[in-house]
């Protein structure tokens, strides 16, 4: 690696860390005017006495200044601590551990039949010369984006699981049963798979159509390759780099819409838990929820533009010429 790769993702990396800290500092601010009162989520519906309050307050650092509360959060947060859920009565980092897995069971499936079925529809809607299946594909992509995921997944409860009772609407497995049940995993899969996977077609037919009307695929047509041998040499290669940053911020928006699959699934994830967790007003479990996927997102980007400048020949071309200089 030579010294303008270094420099390329020192610069990604710096950049990354400032954001984690700027969004460490909005949250931590959103904190402090959120309405909630974290001594009344530690004893329910008991009332409060003062002199209880001011013990509670002491004992947490609550009555510290501002600036001394932030650089000790920044501090914790380096640290893995994530602060203490009153409600719950339990770190806030277990809490989200004991969730993470149950989110990561549904949103890395539907990440991943997103983008096959996203590359395959948008190909196929590209290729065709058939306008009839190209508009059929492109509506169904338009019709999949546009439904909004909480939507979809009360039409997919009402038909498979009340109308036909093909399959369960709540929770990850029968009532008294334990782990997850594959039936149980279809329909949230399903309504959050189906969005991202219509977003990901179109713009893999779009930039497909683009590749497909370049000066070299009318070169390599003239050199006899059929149009398989185009496709797989030259139109899916070429038309993957755009996809590649699109199925790494896709991630975002994955994680966005489990917060409401989960809740209308009964699905025991971060998203449900978050989502109580703002009823409640636990906001220490809120900005330790936002602030994963925060990290989550950016780590993930990160990745996504080592994998981009990997694979994509213009930008190894550039390093080239970079080390030929150098030298």
């Amino acid at each position: 690696m030579n010294v303008h790769w270094l420099r390329y993702y020192g610069r990604l990396i710096g950049s990354s860390v400032l954001l984690i800290f700027v969004v460490i500092l909005v949250m931590f601010l959103l904190l402090e005017i959120a309405p909630g009162d974290p001594i009344q989520s530690l004893v329910g519906q008991v009332p409060v006495t003062e002199e209880f309050r001011r013990q509670m307050t002491a004992t947490y650092g609550l009555d510290r200044p501002l600036f001394e509360r932030f650089v000790s959060y920044v501090a914790n947060v380096a640290t893995g601590n994530l602060g203490y859920s009153f409600a719950n009565r339990e770190p806030v980092t277990e809490l989200i551990l004991q969730r993470l897995g149950n989110t990561l069971v549904l949103t890395l499936p539907s990440l991943v039949i997103s983008s096959i079925g996203g590359i395959l529809l948008g190909t196929a809607a590209a290729r065709t010369r058939s306008k009839v299946k190209d508009g059929a594909i492109s509506f169904a992509a338009v019709a999949g984006f546009s439904i909004p995921s909480f939507w979809l997944a009360l039409l997919l409860i009402m038909l498979f699981a009340v109308s036909l009772g093909w399959l369960p609407a709540q929770g990850m497995a029968s009532y008294g049963s334990k782990g997850l049940s594959v039936p149980h995993l279809i329909l949230p899969l399903i309504a959050l798979a189906i969005p991202e996977l219509a977003f990901k077609a179109r713009i893999m037919r779009s930039t497909m159509i683009g590749v497909l009307g370049e000066d070299y695929i009318d070169t390599a047509r003239s050199k006899g390759l059929s149009s398989f041998e185009i496709l797989r040499r030259h139109g899916l290669l070429n038309s993957m780099l755009p996809m590649v940053s699109v199925i790494g911020y896709s991630l975002g928006f994955t994680l966005a819409g489990a917060v409401t699959v989960e809740k209308v699934f009964g699905w025991p994830g971060m998203g449900m838990l978050l989502y109580t967790s703002i009823q409640t007003g636990e906001n220490m479990v809120v900005m330790g929820i936002l602030l994963v996927v925060a990290i989550t997102v950016v780590i993930v980007n990160i990745l996504t533009d080592l994998v981009y400048g990997l694979v994509d020949p213009r930008i190894r071309a550039r390093s080239r010429m970079s080390r030929g200089v150098n030298v």
